[in-house]
């Protein structure tokens, strides 16, 4: 890590260093750039996964479906969950990258989304909902329609350690939102 400095808090509690890597803080005996319990809840994911995916291009609109195989592994020393997932989708075969972080700094999920349908990359930040048991994301992807950046919604329930469920929300060219993907996720 190429270091920019050392600095104390005015109160002399937390040490931090600059870095091309954000800040680092040392505070109460931990990093703020250490695994915490929120890598350790993704590090559960880790594994081989099948999911069965519906897909509308329109509020009300006929359901595509799809089977994709996804393969979850934690990477960088238990800090990122990255998602290689492959399929095919309405006869194309279909390859997609996720990385999904927990920035203790933000104190935020941050998820990145990058597949052979496209070249945009999808950037999403969210927060636990301990009640449902999910993550809502919410960030802009670009309209592969109209090549316009548009906003969209992903939420992600961890029914159990072997079941998950992600919708996708889109919005209409008139802001409406609709669920314009579903995929129920088991391990294999």
């Amino acid at each position: 890590m190429h270091v920019h400095g050392l600095a104390y808090s005015p109160d002399g509690k937390r040490l931090m260093i600059p870095s091309h890597h954000g800040l680092a803080v040392y505070e109460n005996g931990k990093w703020s750039k250490a695994p915490g319990p929120q890598h350790e809840m993704m590090a559960k994911c880790a594994g081989d996964w099948t999911g069965k995916a519906s897909f509308w291009m329109k509020p009300g609109g006929p359901a595509s479906s799809a089977t994709v195989d996804c393969k979850y592994e934690m990477i960088l020393g238990g800090r990122f969950l990255q998602s290689k997932n492959t399929g095919d989708m309405m006869g194309m075969p279909f390859e997609g990258v996720g990385v999904t972080a927990y920035d203790n700094t933000m104190k935020k999920f941050v998820s990145t989304w990058m597949d052979n349908m496209g070249t945009s990359i999808m950037t999403l930040q969210g927060t636990w909902d301990e009640k449902n048991k999910s993550i809502t994301f919410r960030g802009k992807t670009t309209d592969p329609l109209f090549g316009k950046e548009m906003p969209v919604k992903e939420v992600v329930k961890f029914v159990d350690d072997n079941n998950q469920v992600l919708q996708m929300y889109s919005q209409t060219k008139e802001g409406k939102e609709y669920k314009s993907m579903e995929i129920l996720f088991a391990r294999k």
